[in-house]
């Protein structure tokens, strides 16, 4: 399980921890990946990006949740709030409309949870009732709403400062290292910056992972993964239940089905323009949005580091007054090559 533990964090994992995380429920997780199916494109941008599964993200979430509330419910709360998550994500919530909230995944975790006999068998054994675990919205620490900063939020953005080469790991291990539990401006507990130093370096390396989230090649390449995925299943080749395999058991059915091609045309996918390239037909065109996922964080007794640093504010209003108003266009490489 150390392998699973994100890299900025001690490898010691507690035993209810561990013995969770050998649960079915999570260990799909390992085969589901955080990138959302970008990995499979053909983008140089997504080429050098470290692995991350959501199996590491729901570790992860968990192992901060218990390092800041001590509380084995908020703990376990979060380590299972993925259980739902399908095949590539987030490009699932695309498939079915879901472009800007990016949540509609997130609606049958109460039900899998306690339909799951393992994971039922699990709460009995340590005295947890599903309410304390199905919801983790329920306690902030674990998750709260932009652009405060929660258990969830926090390891996605640490992992990915990693994972796309934004700081190194000395640096997000510092960032961790200088985060408290204090009470914020609306008197709820948040996870906060000791340091306004700190916070600004968080705040800056943020927007990278902002606009990584809404660049043209993300948001094209989610919306030409759904469609693909939206074929495939039209045709019968795919059903709705294998949304919730792994992914390695989902693209082994795919490859071996008459729609194996939808796929591999994904894979070819290497560029995006927002002006038609003259006599090339793009893989298609649209206007694409998405979700922006952004975070102001707190600096303890001093406040936001948009209220603290003039330059913060201005490039954080910058990214939530972009738009997504342009066509894109998607261009894949000829096969062969």
């Amino acid at each position: 399980m150390k392998k699973e533990v994100p890299a900025y964090l001690p490898e010691v994992v507690p035993s209810f921890l561990e013995e969770a995380f050998f649960l079915k429920a999570l260990t799909r997780l390992k085969h589901v990946g955080m990138h959302c199916g970008l990995e499979y494109s053909s983008f140089p941008y997504f080429q050098s990006v470290l692995p991350y599964s959501r199996y590491q993200h729901s570790l992860g979430c968990a192992l901060l949740a218990y390092r800041f509330s001590n509380d084995s419910k908020i703990a376990l709360a979060a380590a299972f709030h993925d259980v739902a998550t399908p095949v590539f994500a987030h490009v699932i919530d695309f498939l079915r409309g879901d472009y800007e909230k990016q949540d509609a995944t997130e609606a049958p975790t109460s039900a899998l949870i306690r339909n799951d006999e393992e994971v039922m068998a699990y709460l009995e054994k340590h005295h947890l009732r599903v309410e304390d675990v199905e919801d983790y919205h329920r306690y902030p620490i674990a998750d709260n709403d932009a652009p405060e900063l929660s258990c969830d939020r926090l390891e996605y953005s640490l992992s990915n400062f990693l994972n796309f080469h934004v700081l190194s790991l000395n640096e997000v291990k510092g960032l961790l290292d200088d985060l408290c539990l204090e009470k914020n401006e609306f008197g709820e507990e948040e996870i906060m910056f000791s340091s306004l130093e700190s916070a600004s370096k968080f705040g800056e390396a943020m927007l990278v992972n902002a606009d990584m989230y809404t660049r043209n090649e993300d948001r094209f390449a989610m919306e030409a993964l759904s469609r693909a995925i939206a074929e495939a299943l039209r045709k019968g080749d795919l059903n709705e239940s294998d949304l919730m395999e792994d992914e390695v058991i989902f693209l082994k059915k795919w490859l071996s089905s008459p729609s194996a091609h939808l796929f591999k045309t994904y894979q070819r996918l290497y560029e995006v323009t927002t002006s038609p390239k003259p006599g090339i037909e793009p893989l298609f065109s649209a206007k694409i949005k998405t979700k922006k996922r952004y975070i102001d964080p707190y600096v303890k007794g001093k406040g936001r580091l948009s209220s603290l640093s003039i330059d913060f504010k201005r490039k954080l209003l910058e990214f939530l007054q972009k738009d997504f108003d342009e066509t894109l266009y998607g261009y894949v490489l000829e096969e062969g090559i």
